[in-house]
């Protein structure tokens, strides 16, 4: 972060300055400007890149960077207003609109104002990220011979191999034939869906769920139906009920440390939620985005859901990005059946495949000794810091209700004192330097409360998630002056 601050400092400085250069002047050199400005001349190439990007500057191998020519006026803007009636022309003959809503994503891809706490990232803080090691695994992988050619359509073999181990365990309950690799946990679920229900059709996903999951239904016309959650998953009795009145033929369920609640599917439900899904002649789609995010403390982690289904009920979703970087968009979809040669039509059509450079980097990293040793060091961070966000809840914020502590997974699901206002939260908590993700877009229906998503991957360390509980607290006593602290006694819900 220090980098990318330092890397904007610098650009504007020099942005401000190129005035005193004539079109076509050389600006000073790259060393210059290192002992200039007391940066690393990464920071000065990332900058100089910038200003290039922008079409300010101009830069020339061996010879340096100038400043551009002045622009052209730009041209008279046109028109679009008709776009609004193209857009919306069709939609009165869709059984659901296909409009699509990226605001429950963006909440948690959009970086927050400088020196405003992130309690609502979705990613690990870069100082948990594998970063030397994807670099050095990324190296590795340029090297390899045909690194830079076309890949199998359905994936590397290796790499379709070691997700089909990691998904299925070593009694081979998955094969490699039975996966596809795919760009991204959120490229997956959209190739699953799109594949599984025709527009206009029911899908039923848990509620809360993931906001990610809802925009893709809906951008594909598809009308999702809330099966309630509780600390022990979908409630099977509920997901039947769901299934013989939509007549729906997909359901789409986190069963590991489930977004957001952090629930863990129990091990009494799981095999009812095969049946009934087999009973329903349905699909389940299982979004598994999470188990290398498992804390420390953590009892044994049950299975996927694939792993126990012989009859090709469950299309698997699973993911790299979590546990390493935004930017490592490598996954992989396992089904069985017929379903699978619809899988890969469908991703071919979209994507081609994902770059074989970033799946060779992908065997190179977790062939690595250096993959378990990050996975080790991310668990017990990640056990940490959620013990320093429940501790620092309870102390400053006791009015939260928490009732479960989540043992995976990176953020905590806080329940608002009944009639908070969740948007005001969220307003006067970026106010008071924090940025929080309001519950709402959460359900796919009425809420039944008022909640929060507290993620505590996303920062720097522990001081930072103190510091954050703080300025939460006084964005509490703006919103809600009537509160005043309290005890309670619902904070023994295990992990």
């Amino acid at each position: 972060m220090q980098e990318r601050s330092s890397v904007g400092e610098l650009a504007e400085q020099l942005r401000r300055e190129l005035d005193r250069y004539s079109p076509g002047g050389k600006l000073p050199s790259s060393r210059a400007l290192v002992e200039r400005f007391r940066v690393s001349p990464v920071t000065v190439s990332r900058a100089l890149a910038q200003l290039a990007a922008e079409g300010l500057v101009v830069t020339r191998p061996g010879a340096g960077a100038f400043r551009a020519e002045p622009r052209a006026a730009a041209a008279p803007g046109g028109d679009t207003s008709w776009q609004q009636l193209a857009l919306s022309a069709d939609t009165a003959a869709e059984p659901v609109p296909r409009s699509v809503d990226a605001s429950g994503v963006l909440v948690s891809l959009s970086a927050p104002p400088p020196g405003v706490i992130e309690f609502n990232g979705g990613y690990l803080h870069p100082s948990l990220q594998p970063e030397r090691a994807m670099a050095a695994a990324l190296s590795r992988a340029g090297r390899r011979p045909g690194a830079w050619g076309r890949p199998p359509m359905e994936g590397l073999p290796e790499l379709r191999e070691w997700f089909a181990r990691s998904i299925g365990g070593p009694g081979g309950a998955v094969t490699a034939a039975e996966v596809l690799i795919t760009s991204g946990g959120q490229s997956g679920l959209t190739t699953a869906l799109r594949a599984l229900a025709p527009p206009g059709a029911p899908v039923l996903v848990e509620s809360p769920t993931y906001p990610g999951m809802l925009a893709i239904a809906r951008a594909a016309g598809l009308r999702p139906v809330p099966v309630p959650v509780d600390a022990d998953g979908v409630r099977p009795a509920l997901l039947a009920d769901a299934f013989r009145a939509t007549g729906a033929r997909v359901f789409v369920c986190q069963p590991l440390f489930q977004n957001p609640t952090g629930a863990v599917l129990a091990a009494e439900r799981r095999g009812e939620v095969l049946r009934i899904a087999r009973e329903a002649r349905a699909f389940v789609i299982e979004d598994d985005f999470v188990r290398r995010l498992v804390h420390e403390d953590a009892p044994p982690l049950p299975r996927p859901l694939a792993a126990d289904d012989p009859d090709g009920v469950v299309v698997h979703v699973c993911s790299l990005t979590k546990a390493t970087s935004p930017s490592f968009r490598v996954s992989a979809l396992a089904a069985r059946g017929p379903v699978l040669e619809r899988l890969r039509a469908i991703q071919v059509v979209d994507t081609f495949f994902v770059p074989r450079p970033l799946q060779e980097a992908a065997l190179e990293l977790v062939g690595s000794p250096a993959w378990p040793r990050h996975l080790r060091a991310v668990s017990a961070a990640l056990r940490a810091r959620r013990d320093a966000m429940t501790s620092a809840l309870a102390v400053h914020l006791p009015e939260l209700a928490l009732p479960y502590i989540p043992s995976g997974g990176y953020h905590l699901w806080p329940r608002l004192p009944e009639g908070a206002d969740e948007t005001a939260l969220t307003a006067a908590a970026l106010r008071a330097g924090v940025a929080i993700t309001p519950g709402r877009p959460y359900f796919s229906a009425e809420p039944p409360a008022a909640h929060l998503r507290l993620s505590f991957a996303a920062v720097a360390g522990t001081a930072e998630i103190a510091e954050g509980v703080r300025r939460l607290r006084t964005a509490c006593d703006e919103v809600f002056q009537g509160w005043a602290p309290q005890g309670r006694d619902d904070r023994d819900g295990g992990s």
